[in-house]
């Protein structure tokens, strides 16, 4: 199945789980993944939370962002992967001059 992003409407999530400013997002949601691109804007971030029932990989495509993943923070850049698994928390932020995009993929777990 071929998922065309641009094609898709993009949506602007305030505050998303608690964080600064907006987390715009093109996604597809299936009956068990959501497929993202996502963008943060410079200072922009994603609100620290818990992968309860699911996890979440993301492929960075460009910028530059920092992740805070449990008790340790990642510096990500393009080509980088970071992985969340189920039980595990972790917060997304552009810090960065330019905005952050990457994909995002988030399987519920059973």
């Amino acid at each position: 199945m071929k998922i065309v992003f641009d094609t898709l409407e993009e949506r602007e999530e305030k505050n998303f789980k608690g964080g600064e400013k907006s987390f715009k997002v093109r996604m597809h949601a299936g009956n068990y993944n959501k497929i993202m691109k996502g963008r943060l804007e410079p200072g922009a971030s994603i609100g620290l939370h818990m992968h309860e029932t699911n996890s979440e990989i993301i492929f960075i495509l460009s910028g530059v962002g920092t992740m805070i993943y449990d008790d340790t923070k990642e510096i990500l850049h393009a080509g980088d992967c970071h992985y969340c698994p189920m039980g595990h928390s972790h917060s997304f932020i552009n810090e960065g001059s330019e905005d952050l995009i990457f994909y995002a993929v988030v399987p519920e777990h059973e």
